[in-house]
């Protein structure tokens, strides 16, 4: 396969900037740079990969082998609704200690954010004020095109990457507007605020400029066949939706076991609390909507009920996130899971996961953004399935069943890039 060098600069832009998973994530890239920090939870930073036979003994290192773009080429950027600079807005977040921010401090002031293309009737709970005005979806798409050529061109960068680590949007069920880019393209002129979001026009944008986007919330946006046409007809990659990080990782690890040893299960509750803006978005129904989708496609996909009806065809899934401003980005996920064993006879399994959303998040918008940019210059285009390890609800067209087992989605991952670099592919888990 024919891959172009990465050469020159990658420019990341981020949607929401200001956040607490984009200010974790931009902070411990500057700070791995300098050798400030070590890039743990990043695959494409510490995991190896295994090349030919066992026997062989080699398992270099990913980074060594693939050709990714170096952190020191990466310029970030990006949007936000408040306008403080990126150091502001980490201290505000409170996920790292000052000492960690201090000692990328110049570069963070440096980064102010773009204004925001923003609908508060998509996000209820936040009120920003660095917002784009515009009298269409239409115009409002194309002043983030033009952010995203003049970022370009103002800091010489060679190629772009747009990732989405915002808020979650109020849900939204796919609607004709979606469904070809024709009807796309109208009902953003057409202004039709209702069905076109502003997570919408930044994918979009993001497209026409040949830049990949990568969804990291579960925003109805790029999964619609406009968007898979869109990225198609510019060859630019896509992938998505919604960071696979604490309560629902912990599903695609479990999931996959109970079915292995064909355990039943006969019922599966799911709580969190949440102290961050993510957690403030997520106590408004409509918006927590969006997100319970998506985090209760897990279980099935992986079980399949349908073949094992005995033993997982009348499931009980619940979900739950509450809003707890004490814990700030601290969140803990808590499960209970009740299983049935030999002879129907019930038992149980109590998960209790005291985890840092943010500290989880951002080594996978690192290796997505590495990952992206790798794909556009394999000339790769579309839905990137072989990214899905990294999502809660990945992506897929209607002809395809998304995976979610996380064990067999890491395999997809590291077969992808051993075609990438002309090895051989394996086929079982390495």
């Amino acid at each position: 396969m024919e891959v172009k060098e990465a050469k020159g600069k990658l420019g990341v832009l981020v949607v929401g900037v200001g956040g607490a998973v984009s200010t974790t994530f931009i902070v411990g890239t500057l700070a791995v740079r300098k050798g400030l920090a070590k890039p743990i939870g990043s695959l494409t930073q510490l995991a190896t990969i295994r090349l030919g036979k066992r026997n062989e003994n080699r398992f270099p290192k990913i980074k060594d082998v693939v050709p990714l773009a170096d952190l020191d080429d990466i310029v970030f950027g990006g949007w936000d609704l408040f306008e403080e600079d990126v150091y502001a807005a980490a201290k505000h977040a409170e996920v790292l200690s000052d000492k960690d921010l201090d000692g990328v401090k110049d570069e963070l002031v440096a980064i102010k954010p773009m204004k925001a293309a923003f609908d508060q009737n998509w996000v209820k709970r936040l009120h920003g004020t660095n917002v784009k005005q515009a009298s269409t979806r239409w115009d409002l798409t194309e002043q983030v095109r033009e952010d995203i050529r003049k970022f370009k061109a103002e800091h010489n960068c060679d190629r772009m990457v747009v990732i989405w680590a915002a808020s979650t949007e109020i849900y939204l069920p796919l609607c004709d507007e979606h469904k070809s880019l024709a009807a796309l393209e109208q009902a953003m002129k057409e202004n039709k605020t209702d069905k076109i979001s502003p997570s919408m026009c930044y994918a979009y944008a993001a497209v026409a400029e040949g830049v990949p986007f990568i969804m990291g919330a579960p925003n109805l946006c790029l999964d619609m066949p406009a968007m898979w046409e869109f990225s198609e007809k510019q060859q630019v990659p896509i992938c998505g939706k919604d960071f696979k990080t604490g309560q629902t990782m912990m599903k695609t690890v479990l999931s996959p076991m109970l079915k292995t040893r064909m355990l039943g299960l006969e019922g599966w509750f799911s709580t969190n609390i949440l102290g961050n803006r993510d957690g403030e978005v997520l106590d408004d129904p409509d918006s927590f909507k969006t997100k319970e989708v998506s985090k209760l496609s897990v279980i099935d996909t992986i079980l399949q009920p349908d073949l094992y009806p005995d033993l997982y065809g009348n499931i009980y899934h619940k979900v739950r996130i509450n809003y707890y401003p004490p814990r700030k980005d601290n969140k803990e996920g808590w499960d209970n899971i009740d299983i049935i064993g030999w002879m129907g006879y019930p038992m149980q399994l109590k998960v209790d996961f005291l985890c840092r959303d943010s500290i989880l998040a951002a080594p996978l918008c690192l290796d997505l953004v590495l990952f992206t940019d790798l794909a556009q210059r394999c000339g790769f285009s579309g839905i990137q399935s072989w990214l899905s390890f990294y999502f809660k609800s990945p992506m897929h067209d209607f002809e395809h069943i998304p995976e979610h087992d996380l064990f067999i989605q890491h395999t997809i991952l590291k077969n992808t890039l051993r075609k990438i670099i002309g090895e051989e592919t394996l086929d079982y888990l390495d």
